[in-house]
């Protein structure tokens, strides 16, 4: 009984939670003074823009940098690092902040928001998450500043590069720059190098980051020799980091491959900057949302490739959505055991439990069905073709943030349609299911074992 309500608090409170955040920030961003002009933003596209914010997705109805002002940039950005870190990260460190005690609730709370054995050090963690989080941001802007200062002047320079940071890392994908995304940096080494930096530390994961740190202290120290480092990683870290790194290079290389002849994308670039293009797009589909090409203008092959990769996302405790690379990982693994015929789901000489099975091939199935529902929705609705449309809630769900050039011409159902797609995409489809179950169950029963003909 303990259990299942601490469950559902949990649940409940990171799905009220960010909904209480699009909220806030919706009404802040209908205030004259969070625009340019001085006017007040239609309320429909002032919860869009805060829902893509919180959300960390990207999708945006008007232009960030030309339609907001500095206070809407500011609310804008508070918001974007508040759906990165999650709601139980900011919450914490706030109670952190105000000099109270974590209660043993609110430990079970983190707890279970970062799917952790024990309660022990969780505080800590949380400390670390957000000093981490600083840290890393805090580098990106520097970064960003020998682009920006000298191209916007030091003022605007600066808060570019903040704002910039903060998006990358969170992998929410909304910029400043202007109606174009990133195109205009299509061909900057530097920017895609940093951009593609921060993406990928903020999307493999907060755990991730422990463990490679703590083996890379011991490298340092040569407690351990270099060539053993990957070994000692956990289990999780390692599949991970294999995953990540497979859908990345795999990407670079499809669009490559696909896109080489294409004089709408990469056709008519240089061998190098086919390559960077190429990479950038692999990792920024895995929910990022920055483009340096036009969406609409790649191949369907290729936009069938991102669909999948956007659906995936990043992994498990990050900034980024998507149904998680462990996720896909388990499931492919037990097709593998399957056909092998093996018992057991194995890796890296380690057993995987069924539990992870069914629980990854839980959140495959909800995600699924929240995206078909969604896509006929929209079809319905909007005078749009069928791959910009599941493009669109592809990108939604999985909280990327690309679009074929179809946010912008959206009626004002298309957009409720889509900020329910990200909101469900943020907060989990699961999380949402058990958040609105209150049902009681009964102990579970062990019922007779029936057979049914599967293929």
């Amino acid at each position: 009984m303990f259990q299942k309500k601490r469950r559902f608090s949990t649940t409940r409170m990171i799905a009220f939670g960010f909904l209480a955040g699009i909220v806030l920030g919706a009404l802040l961003l209908s205030l004259p003074i969070a625009t340019k002009a001085g006017i007040v933003t239609p309320l429909e596209d002032s919860f869009f823009t805060a829902t893509t914010s919180i959300c960390v997705t990207g999708l945006t109805t008007v232009t960030t940098g030309e339609h907001w002002s500095f206070f809407g940039q500011l609310v804008i950005l508070f918001l974007i690092q508040f759906g990165g870190l999650g709601v139980v990260t900011f919450t914490t460190t706030i109670f952190l902040l105000l000099g109270k005690r974590v209660k043993l609730s609110d430990r079970l709370v983190i707890q279970n928001a970062y799917n952790i054995d024990t309660l022990s050090g969780l505080v800590k963690l949380t400390k670390k998450i957000i000093k981490f989080t600083l840290i890393v941001e805090g580098i990106g802007a520097f970064c960003y500043l020998f682009q920006f200062v000298p191209e916007f002047g030091v003022i605007d320079g600066v808060w570019y590069s903040i704002f910039h940071a903060v998006s990358a890392f969170c992998n929410a994908g909304i910029d400043l720059v202007g109606s174009n995304s990133f195109i205009p940096y299509r061909d900057n080494l530097w920017i895609n190098l940093v951009t593609m930096g921060l993406i990928v530390l903020g999307g493999i994961g907060f755990p991730v980051w422990w463990d490679v740190f703590h083996i890379s202290k011991q490298a340092v120290k040569k407690e351990i020799k270099v060539r053993s480092m990957f070994r000692r990683l956990t289990l999780h870290s390692k599949i991970v980091i294999t995953v990540t790194v497979i859908m990345i290079v795999l990407g670079a290389v499809i669009t490559f491959i696909l896109e080489y002849n294409n004089p709408a994308t990469i056709g008519e670039l240089s061998l190098g900057k086919k390559m960077l293009c190429s990479l950038f797009q692999s990792v920024t589909t895995r929910t990022a949302g920055f483009a340096t090409i036009p969406q609409q203008n790649f191949k369907d092959a290729t936009s069938i490739l991102y669909l999948v990769w956007m659906f995936i996302g990043g992994s498990p405790s990050g900034t980024a959505g998507g149904i998680k690379t462990v996720t896909v990982a388990v499931i492919l693994l037990s097709t593998i055991s399957i056909i092998r015929g093996k018992k057991d789901i194995e890796i890296f000489q380690r057993r995987i439990s069924d539990q992870y099975l069914k629980k990854g091939l839980a959140v495959v199935m909800v995600s699924f069905v929240v995206l078909m529902v969604t896509t006929i929705s929209l079809s319905a609705i909007q005078n749009s073709s069928f791959l910009d449309t599941l493009y669109e809630t592809t990108s939604a769900i999985g909280t990327v943030g690309l679009t074929r050039n179809m946010t912008g011409s959206l009626m004002t159902a298309g957009k409720i349609i889509v900020m329910i797609t990200m909101y469900l995409g943020r907060i989990g489809p699961i999380t949402m299911a058990l958040a609105i179950n209150a049902s009681k169950h009964q102990g579970e029963k062990s019922l007779p074992e029936g057979k049914v003909l599967i293929g």
